[in-house]
Order: structure tokens, then C-alpha cells, then sequence
């Protein structure tokens, strides 16, 4: 358990120094393999947790007041209990906010709390450093508090934090990741039905994220347009064909017959969709036959799909794929999370993969000119309370 040295030394004066130890709580990254923007469709997704995290240590209070401090944006931000309301902006606290108002709607009597935050995780990386951050502050409430939520309903209040605080209209891939997923297993999650089958990662399989170093903003972005986009393509099928309720619903044979219903843009959304649904499930075989090459392949149509159907990469993005599958011992790579900048995923053998990893520095940093975040994916266990006061 390693926490970055700042955060050590700053625990220790947290709540004012009080004689009692603050409660730990650790909640890390989220790598979806395969299966993007497919949760909010309610389709199939296959992420899996890494061993990056998200530190949140809290010491409760007398009053009312929750006092945040994030060591990653530099700010200490403070909101009462007793009638939590909407900031004008969208802004960090928010998801804390949100987090504290959906566990009082559950039902939780929360004690005011003097909260530290960091994390390990780029802010924006398409790693879900927000559901992370989310998990990680629902935890540190509830521990105070002395309560406890079930782990799903936990995950589906965290969404619901998201949705209505910062008004990011995601799907629950994220939270529920890094709520349920086991450790050294991705996990096959149906986004409706909300039903889990943990799929094992083969021992000689690694995945490389490697950060592109562009930042998304998903309330100012097109993240939501993108949701918006697919809501409406739903309403123009059902016209024809009722029984689709959500993308996930749709068939090739009943997108090619709605083609000109649709027009190009909501066609391609939604071939997106469908086609992806798709490879998950083709992943899922890969995973299980050990077949890199095959998944190799899958994580590259994910790409293509991403950026021709989907219109979500950026020019920093297309430079670092190219990178990454110019170096010897890649299979495939793929942009990560809603897209617009952020990471991508490299698969490889594990044998010499800090080699490779080496390799696809280098060529990023011949195109770029910087230096790129990195990180090899590993297992990890789900958010946790690692430590009570």
C-alpha cells in the first residue's frame, strides 16, 4: 500500500490534530478493455480495476460542515450538510457533494467530516479518477458514519452523484468496476440487467496505458451531445420498431433498414454501438482462448470505430496509437474513456513488456516532443476502507 508521500505527511494534521486516527480509504482506477460508450446504452462492457488510486482520509467533526481539501487541484473547498445545493459551475467538489446529498437521500445520517484527497490517477485520462474520487469519498461518509450501503446500490447512488452534481449523463460501467470488480479478473457487465460474470485475465497478457496528455472536460464537452445523440436515434427506431429501449436493443439488420430514417450521424452512432456490443463478446473468447493476436484486432476495430462512427478522437490521440502500434510486441491499441484526449490501451506479452513500454515512450516522445504518463496495468482489489479511526 504506497500513497504518495504528501498525502502521509498531511494525515497527520488532519481534523486538527486530534488524538484519533482519520479513516483510509483507497479506491482505484478503472481500465475498460473493451466496450465504450456502450454503458449508457445499456450494452456490454469489460473493464477491470488497476492498481492506481485514489486516496481519501476524513476525521469527523462536531458540526454540520464537510471541509475537502484535493492535493491534486490545490484547493480547499466546504458545504453544510443540512441543504446541500448545486454550485453555479461545474467543479471538483461537486462530486462530493453529490456523493454526500445521495447517501442522506438513502438514508444515511452523515456526521460533518474534514476530508484529504489525492490521487495517483490523471485527472481526465479516461481512467474514471470521478467515480474513483466518488467511491472513494462514499466510503470515508459511511465509515464515519458508522453505516454501510450495498456494494451495487452503493455504485448506482455514486452514478446517480455524477448525473445530477456534475451533470455527466454516464452509464454505470464506472462505479460499479470499482465497486464489484475482483481482483486479477476484468469483468463482463451487462449495463441493463446489471449482470456480472468475472472473466480472468491470462497470466501472460499485459496492457499498457499511456497518457496522451490532453484533457477532457466531460460537462463542457461532447460527452453529453454523444448521449444525446443516441437517446435520439432510439426515438426515430421505435417508430419501426417499439421494442428498442435502448441502443443495446438494435440489430445490424434493423439499423441498415432505418438508415435513411436516421441520416449519417445517428447511423454511425449507432453502428458504433452495435458493432461494439459485438467485440465485447468476441474479447471476452480472445481473453479465454489466450488469442493476442485476436485481441489484438478487436482493440484496433475499437479504435477505428471510436473515430470514424463515434467522431470522439483528437490529434494527440491518432499520434499516440500510431506510436504505440509502431512498436515491436504491440498487438492493438485504443483510445480510453469518453475520448476528446486521455490515455490509450496497449496490449502485449508480458514478458518483455517493460521493454515495449520503453518503445512506445520513445516514439511518442519523437512525434510529441513530451514525455508521456505511463502506467502497466495491474490487478487490483475494489474500493476499500483500509483503515478505521
Amino acid at each position: 500500500m504506497t500513497m504518495p508521500a504528501r498525502f502521509c505527511e498531511a494525515m497527520k494534521d488532519l481534523g486538527g490534530g486530534r488524538a484519533d486516527s482519520p479513516v483510509l480509504v483507497k479506491a482505484p482506477a478503472r481500465v475498460n478493455i473493451i466496450g465504450e460508450h456502450a454503458d449508457y446504452n445499456g450494452g456490454f462492457v469489460l473493464p477491470m480495476s488497476t492498481a492506481i488510486f485514489t486516496w481519501v482520509a476524513a476525521s469527523p467533526r462536531k458540526d454540520q460542515r464537510v471541509r475537502v481539501k484535493s492535493h491534486n487541484v490545490g484547493e480547499t473547498r466546504s458545504f453544510e450538510l443540512n441543504g446541500i445545493r448545486h454550485g453555479e459551475t461545474v467543479s471538483w467538489i461537486e462530486y462530493v457533494k453529490g456523493v454526500a446529498a445521495e447517501l442522506a437521500d438513502y438514508g444515511v445520517k452523515l456526521h460533518g467530516a474534514d476530508i484529504l484527497i489525492d490521487s495517483d490517477i490523471p485527472l481526465g485520462g479516461g481512467l474514471s479518477s470521478s467515480a474513483s474520487l466518488e467511491l472513494g469519498v462514499a466510503y470515508a461518509l459511511l465509515a464515519i458514519a458508522g453505516e454501510s450501503v450495498p456494494t451495487p446500490e452503493l455504485a448506482m447512488l455514486c452514478q446517480r452523484a455524477e448525473r445530477r452534481y456534475a451533470g455527466v449523463q454516464c452509464g454505470i460501467m464506472d462505479q460499479y468496476t470499482l465497486a464489484c470488480a475482483e481482483e486479477g479478473n476484468a469483468i463482463l457487465l451487462d449495463c441493463r440487467s446489471l449482470d456480472v460474470a468475472q472473466v480472468p485475465v491470462p497470466s501472460n497478457v499485459s496492457f499498457i496505458l499511456t497518457d496522451c496528455g490532453v484533457r477532457h472536460s466531460l460537462p463542457d464537452g461532447d460527452f453529453n451531445e454523444r448521449a444525446r445523440e443516441c437517446a435520439s436515434a432510439v426515438k426515430i427506431l421505435a417508430r419501426n420498431a417499439p421494442d428498442i429501449e435502448l441502443l443495446r436493443d438494435l440489430q445490424a439488420d434493423v439499423l441498415e433498414a432505418n438508415k435513411k430514417a436516421l441520416g449519417d450521424v445517428l447511423y454511425r452512432r449507432c453502428r458504433h454501438v452495435v458493432t461494439e456490443n459485438k467485440r465485447v463478446q468476441r474479447t471476452v473468447q480472445a481473453l479465454e482462448d489466450d488469442d493476442l493476436q485476436q485481441l489484438g484486432s478487436l482493440l484496433d476495430a475499437c479504435h477505428n470505430s471510436l473515430r470514424e462512427d463515434f467522431e470522439v478522437s483528437c490529434d494527440e490521440l491518432e499520434s499516440l496509437v500510431t506510436a504505440a502500434n509502431g512498436s515491436d510486441g504491440v498487438y492493438g491499441s485504443r483510445m480510453v474513456g469518453a475520448g476528446f484526449g486521455g490515455c490509450v490501451l496497449s496490449v502485449t506479452d508480458t514478458g518483455n513488456v517493460d521493454d515495449i513500454a520503453a518503445d512506445i515512450r520513445a516514439n511518442y516522445r519523437a512525434i510529441s516532443g513530451n514525455e508521456p504518463w505511463q502506467h502497466i496495468v495491474e490487478p487490483a482489489e475494489p474500493a476499500q476502507v483500509v483503515s478505521d479511526a
